[in-house]
């Protein structure tokens, strides 16, 4: 176990560059370098739509004919050898990757805490640029999975990090638009993955489908360069008892002097809620309910992101071109044109999310994503339940159905983008209080995995068997979630995340949903916050230790005399 821990504490370690003038980044100019390298890292979009104009692509087809399962509409199929898969095999291929993200998200569970916010963030884009390698390189099914379940555990660690690391270091009122410009860069790929498709369908040879999946190594290069100029979240490093760095990272995150008031009001804040934390943290914890209620805190995560994949926003990521060219009746080179322009409505979408969120919050704009996605799933189902199988098993739906169902899936990613795309990885990493952020954070992330994984498992086999019925299925998913949100969300709009462990305690003190305390209670900070916190959790732990453990230590009120005295004095 000691040379574990070594090996651990050695990976951990990576230098800080200064390039400011000789200086380390600092104020503006840090906070947007966190946030374009925290968007970098979640390019994963890009490896989501990739894929959906390859499955259909003859030149990967000839070379996987075993992820191609065999159609009276396909003429590679008449070739000896040719379409020998299955449904189920061609949705292993695109899926097992999720299988590698839910794996990564464990490994973050369990260690993210000792590798720390930057380093797990770099081994992890070191992880995926290799699985990109490997899958560039493949020549049969077998390495075209291993390099896909490889390439997603890096995924998994960068994804259950990323939104921890930036929400630990965003003021309260950026907070959601720079967590939302993760969820706009994931469309953002899905964008440039699509175009590109459409640009090398074009061409002959291998490098149709090698050049595409290759170009996300570009986006992992970025992430790995970057991380050396970036620091580690001073939450973390006050966590890790390295006090005069998390001050240093406090002062610069502000853009002021070390030893200004604001910083050291900020540093007396998180020391205090540091120092109240009290034990070491145990997984049973979950399974406490108490004033801090962090299994309450922990499901909202973990059910956002399940719900994020059940409302079936995947089933046209990873199969857009498929559904175009094989459900509408579009020829393969307008499908990948109308899939490309598909992802840059998408990704413009969520823009307009990145600005409305600490507008109107994030209740509202979940709220308009789930009703939108539900009338565009039921309209959709509508328009290909008019349809008719030909002599050749292909789908025809006519004209006017098959224009308005693809107006459909133009207006579901619209929705999608604006309500959910970047909502659930915001939620999870601002709602968890910082004694459970990162393990909370990467149990959400499990649950995206994993939700994802049987949704893009399930769909080839899904369309051929229920056809139209897979669409009532999710939009009967969507109608469910609207009042899951309404009675179980409350919103975090300009709230600090102490203020957030404040408005629970509140709420289970007086027996109220943390929805109408999150209506009724003011915004805190400075004093108020610091009285707040002194009222309820000074007499024990942040943790919802037992009795005896509180006896046995006290918690020192030192660390809130700057934020608790009259500024008078």
């Amino acid at each position: 176990m000691g040379f574990f821990n070594t090996i651990v504490r050695k990976l951990s370690y990576l230098p800080e560059i200064k390039i400011q003038n000789g200086k380390k980044l600092h104020g503006r100019a840090l906070n947007w370098g966190i946030g374009f390298i925290a968007g970098c890292g979640f390019m994963f979009g890009y490896d989501q739509g990739v894929m959906s104009s390859l499955l259909t692509l003859d030149d990967f087809q000839r070379q996987f004919p075993t992820a191609t399962p065999h159609s009276d509409a396909n003429p590679l199929c008449e070739e000896d050898g040719m379409c020998i898969g299955t449904p189920e095999l061609q949705s292993n291929m695109v899926s097992i990757y999720q299988i590698g993200c839910f794996l990564g998200a464990v490994l973050v569970l369990f260690f993210g805490d000792s590798w720390g916010r930057r380093s797990s963030t770099f081994w992890g884009t070191v992880i995926v640029t290799l699985g990109t390698v490997v899958q560039t390189s493949s020549h049969d099914y077998g390495t075209l999975c291993f390099g896909r379940i490889f390439g997603g555990i890096g995924n998994g660690m960068v994804t259950s990090t990323i939104p921890t690391w930036q929400s630990e270091c965003a003021k309260p009122e950026d907070r959601g638009f720079l967590i939302m410009n993760e969820g706009m860069l994931i469309g953002f790929g899905i964008m440039v993955s699509y175009w590109i498709d459409y640009g090398f369908y074009f061409l002959e040879g291998s490098i149709r489908w090698r050049f595409p999946i290759a170009f996300q190594a570009i986006f992992s290069i970025i992430v790995i360069l970057g991380v050396f100029i970036l620091p580690d979240s001073p939450r973390w490093l006050l966590k890790k008892q390295r006090n005069e760095e998390a001050r240093e990272v406090v002062a610069r995150l502000a853009g002021e002097d070390i030893e200004s008031e604001k910083v050291s009001e900020e540093m007396a804040i998180l020391e205090h809620t540091l120092a109240l934390e009290g034990q070491k943290f145990s997984y049973r914890e979950f399974l406490r309910h108490g004033h801090v209620q962090h299994f309450r805190r922990m499901m909202l995560g973990v059910i956002a992101q399940a719900m994020q994949q059940f409302c079936g926003i995947n089933l046209i990521t990873y199969y857009a071109t498929m559904l175009f060219e094989e459900s509408l009746g579009f020829d393969a080179a307008m499908s990948r044109l109308l899939a490309a322009i598909n992802g840059t409505e998408y990704w413009l979408s969520a823009l307009v999310a990145m600005f409305f969120v600490e507008r109107y919050g994030r209740r509202k704009l979940m709220f308009v994503g789930l009703v939108g996605m539900m009338v565009s799933m039921a309209v959709l189902a509508g328009c290909l339940s008019a349809g008719w199988r030909n002599e050749f098993g292909a789908l025809v739906v006519p004209d006017a159905e098959g224009y308005v169902g693809t107006l459909t899936l133009f207006t579901f990613n619209t929705f999608f983008a604006i309500g959910f795309l970047g909502m659930t990885w915001l939620y999870p990493a601002e709602i968890n209080p910082l004694r459970t952020r990162v393990q909370a954070n990467a149990l959400s992330t499990c649950s995206n995995w994993l939700s994802n994984y049987v949704i893009v498992m399930i769909t080839p086999p899904a369309i051929a068997n229920i056809g139209y019925g897979i669409y009532v299925i999710f939009a009967i998913f969507n109608f469910l979630f609207i009042p899951i949100v309404y009675f179980w969300y409350p919103e975090t709009k300009g709230r600090s995340l102490e203020e957030l462990d404040v408005m629970f305690a509140k709420a289970n003190e007086e027996n109220v949903s943390p929805v109408k305390m999150a209506q009724r209670m003011p915004k805190l900070d400075g004093n108020d916050l610091g009285r707040e916190l002194a009222r309820y959790f000074d007499n024990g732990s942040i943790s919802d230790s037992s009795p005896a453990a509180d006896e046995e230590k006290k918690i020192e009120p030192s660390s809130l005399d700057f934020i608790t005295n009259d500024k008078e004095k």
